[in-house]
């Protein structure tokens, strides 16, 4: 029976037992400064990242969700293609001595002959083996840390998520805020632009896209947030949503809502001022999703203190979409408060 040190193996792989003709291999994966490592998605074939230490201290049995798309099976099924690499270099070194100790047994103390029509047999001892040393890892790092607030792991995603790795869909107010962090980031990032590639983007019109897409990118929020949380709060939601439509992209139809349901009201809580800047948002999206951003008489009767006239395009601004995102980011905690 084959000893596991008969084989040689490179720094980070281990022979760790074998029975019969199964033998088991450990491989180590590297983890980068902030100690996580990469995992990826075998159906969507993105990466995120987890906590190394965090990651050790889990079940065997783990079921692991794909943050990006949900997709969840055995944990083993998200190795990254350069850990299937650096496992792959130490199997196929491992296969090279298995094959090279076969050849050895069988033929290292055969006779040779040369008589008659007999065929004549040499056989060269092999050289010892030397593994080849294990590629590393290196790939992309993480940005930000997000820790989970139902299991506390953390974990570092590459774009927009909704499901932790542990413990699978994340809260609705996880996904509200996030979402309205990843809309304020990208307005840092424009503005952090060098002029001269600013002043092309402008042109181009991107500036301005940018805008109306966090404008848009805001009611969207809210909705999601309003119609998880009065589901999972309200017992008789089904019935007072009925043929109600699309309710939680309406503002005041929201707040009615709410207080048909027995519950605080939404304008009250957050204040005139800025229950006011929020109708004018929530216009601001109407005209822009609906109207290509002409002005029409239904967008001044929501916002009466316009200077816009009718058939003119509505401008907005880096300053008026940050002040929606604070004044969003007040009603998703509103919302929160009072749908509990």
């Amino acid at each position: 029976m084959r000893d596991n040190h008969r084989f040689r193996m490179a720094d980070g792989a281990e022979l760790v037992g074998h029975q019969g003709d199964s033998f088991e291999m450990r491989v180590s994966m590297p983890s980068d400064d902030n100690g996580f490592f990469g995992r990826q998605c075998p159906e969507c074939s993105l990466v995120f990242r987890m906590d190394a230490q965090q990651y050790e201290a889990l079940p065997d049995d783990l079921t692991l969700w794909c943050v990006y798309c949900g997709h969840h099976a055995e944990h083993s099924e998200f190795m990254t293609e350069q850990q299937r690499d650096r496992i792959m270099r130490a199997a196929d070194d491992f296969a090279m001595q298995m094959v090279s100790q076969e050849l050895d047994e069988i033929f290292g103390g055969l006779a040779r002959s040369s008589r008659g029509g007999s065929i004549s047999f040499s056989y060269k001892k092999p050289q010892p083996f030397h593994p080849r040393p294990l590629p590393g890892i290196d790939e992309e790092q993480l940005v930000r840390i997000r820790t989970c607030t139902g299991c506390q792991n953390n974990y570092a995603v590459f774009g927009e998520h909704r499901y932790c790795p542990v413990c699978g869909p994340l809260p609705a107010p996880s996904v509200a805020f996030d979402a309205l962090q990843a809309d304020a980031v990208r307005l840092d990032a424009l503005e952090a632009l060098p002029s001269d590639t600013k002043a092309l983007l402008r042109e181009q019109g991107v500036f301005t896209r940018n805008w109306v897409d966090t404008v848009e990118n805001v009611v969207g929020v809210v909705e999601a947030l309003g119609s998880s949380l009065f589901r999972a709060v309200v017992p008789n939601a089904e019935s007072l949503l009925n043929g109600k439509g699309a309710i939680f992209q309406r503002l005041d139809p929201m707040a009615d809502l709410i207080v048909d349901a027995g519950l605080s009201d939404l304008r009250t809580t957050l204040g005139p001022r800025t229950w006011q800047r929020l109708l004018e948002t929530w216009a601001a999206r109407h005209v822009f999703t609906h109207n290509d951003g002409i002005v029409d008489e239904k967008y001044l009767t929501r916002v009466p203190g316009s200077s816009a006239r009718i058939g003119q395009r509505l401008v907005l601004t880096d300053d008026v979409c940050r002040r929606a995102l604070d004044d969003a980011k007040a009603l998703c905690n509103a919302l929160v408060d009072v749908l509990r």
